[in-house]
């Protein structure tokens, strides 16, 4: 039997929960909890196989933090969250918890078991748009990862005065304004621009300005 914990402050979907789960031949609801921390409580003393944890509670975040505590007390019980949020940022940071599954509240009773099922066998199975939302992500932080490591090798081999060319940048200012402020002729500024792209491997200024904030390392240049 699949031991499920079900953890939703709203009593009806709770209930339609309990009703389909202890409905099925291989599972059985084994505790259940209106808000993040009683679930952590009862997880600590009673731990499910798999939890369907919804997000807002007590809290509007109350499911990601009770899902935080129990996957650092007790990493072998596997959750599932099921809830209304289902923008980016929230998948994000629901499964930055270590939570197996996302589910959105609407999905069909056939649906929500066989994605307890599949959990439950070592096997989970997200949809395509949660699939997509991670991997963009992913690809995201190792874009950053390298472009960090990228950047601050390369900011090792600033001249003081390309320092000051990219702190100009970041404040707007264009390449006759760099010169005037600076009192030197537009082709020093436009020569010292040249060598900036080549040595971050940019195109554009706007690039270079734009990867700096993207880091957020503009206090670099202050």
């Amino acid at each position: 039997m699949i031991r499920v914990a079900l953890v939703e402050d709203f009593d009806l979907i709770r209930e339609d929960l309990r009703e389909l789960i202890d409905g099925q031949e291989d599972m059985e609801v084994v505790w259940e909890a209106k808000t993040g921390a009683e679930a952590i409580k009862l997880a600590r003393t009673d731990p499910a196989d798999l939890i369907l944890m919804d997000i807002e509670m007590e809290t509007i975040n109350a499911g990601v933090i009770a899902a935080e505590r129990i996957r650092d007390q007790s990493p072998m019980q596997n959750i599932i969250f099921l809830t209304a949020h289902e923008t980016n940022d929230m998948i994000i940071t629901a499964m930055g918890t270590g939570a197996v599954d996302y589910l959105v509240k609407g999905e069909k009773s056939e649906e929500v078991l066989a994605h307890i099922r599949n959990a439950s066998a070592g096997r989970p199975t997200m949809n395509f748009r949660i699939q997509g939302t991670l991997m963009r992500e992913y690809s995201r932080l190792q874009r950053s990862e390298r472009s960090l490591l990228f950047f601050i090798h390369n900011v090792s081999r600033l001249t003081a005065a390309e320092r000051e060319l990219v702190r100009l940048l970041l404040d707007g200012k264009k390449v006759k304004e760099i010169a005037q402020i600076r009192c030197v002729e537009l082709i020093t500024v436009k020569t010292q621009i040249k060598g900036l792209l080549r040595k971050f491997g940019c195109s554009r200024t706007k690039e270079i300005v734009t990867m700096i904030r993207e880091l957020n390392l503009s206090h670099l240049f202050q």
